[in-house]
């Protein structure tokens, strides 16, 4: 299908872009990579009378880090959060999770901050953010505000922006030496959306787990945070042992809806599967 009518406006600061929105009455779009709003337009999911183009304000611009925290502004593209040496050094999951989204093409072109806004409970890194423990940094009319990744996603394609808001950023602690991460899933075929996947992080003392931080996607209306299975794995070595336990943890953590061709229960068994495969492969990274 084609795309309905709608003016066409490019902002230059987030004052201006309020401005135009406020203009609109609501019937307005912010557009950043354009690889869910025009998609979504085409398909006449939706059909805003203005798309605000808010990819040229410098301030959404840029990866650095920021005192104790790695800050990545939202028009950061998805092959720039794969190539950045301090993404790989500071948020490795993300740099993770960057190669299993899509295909090159969408990933030359959209953003960070994009895909965090749509909110896709299958996409990779809503799911990387909160195990990250990242924060969600937020700009409007009425001021600016941190939204914590486990209070952002609320619902399918759901999240806390309200009217007329911006994201601005992701902003992740930067991790201690020796944290552990790994980040997987299982697809049909390369660039699908995953039927399973996760995001882990952990800390260990003198072979101890003080720290886990296990988020799932693809197995329910929002990313999943495993919180059954962190508890199972913190105070105990990482064997063989604290795993299987984790692993049984998850049907506490997980309840998937039904697919017609992909059940709940098998859903939860590959989850577990995952989750075992990637905490006996977990590796530090630089």
């Amino acid at each position: 299908m084609k795309l309905p009518a709608f003016e066409y406006l490019r902002a230059r600061s987030a004052e201006e872009a309020w401005q135009l929105h406020s203009e609109a009455e609501g019937d307005a779009v912010y557009l950043s990579g354009g690889h869910s709003v025009v998609p979504s337009m085409a398909l006449r999911l939706q059909a805003p009378s203005r798309l605000i183009d808010i990819s040229g304000i410098a301030d959404l611009h840029g990866v650095a880090v920021q005192g104790e925290v790695l800050r990545i502004g939202a028009m950061t593209r998805h092959t720039e959060v794969m190539d950045s040496p301090l993404v790989a050094r500071h948020a490795p999951l993300l740099a993770l999770a960057a190669p299993h989204v899509a295909h090159p093409a969408i990933r030359n072109r959209g953003t960070l901050g994009g895909n965090l806004a749509l909110a896709d409970p299958a996409s990779e890194f809503p799911a990387a953010v909160l195990a990250l423990r990242g924060e969600i940094d937020i700009i409007g009319p009425e001021g600016r505000r941190h939204v914590p990744a486990d209070e952002f996603f609320l619902d399918l394609y759901e999240t806390t922006l309200a009217p007329g808001e911006i994201l601005t950023a992701v902003e992740v602690p930067l991790p201690p030496v020796g944290r552990l991460f790994a980040f997987d899933e299982i697809a049909r075929r390369r660039g699908d959306y995953a039927m399973v996947g996760a995001a882990v992080q952990v800390d260990l003392e003198e072979g101890i787990v003080v720290d886990a931080s296990i988020a799932f996607f693809s197995v329910g209306f929002t990313p999943v945070r495993a919180r059954a299975a962190q508890a199972a794995l913190i105070g105990e070595p990482l064997s063989l042992e604290s795993v299987a336990r984790a692993q049984a943890s998850l049907a506490q953590d997980l309840d998937p809806p039904d697919d017609p061709g992909f059940p709940a229960h098998r859903r939860v068994q590959l989850a577990r599967v995952l989750l075992g495969r990637m905490l006996n492969q977990m590796e530090t990274l630089p």
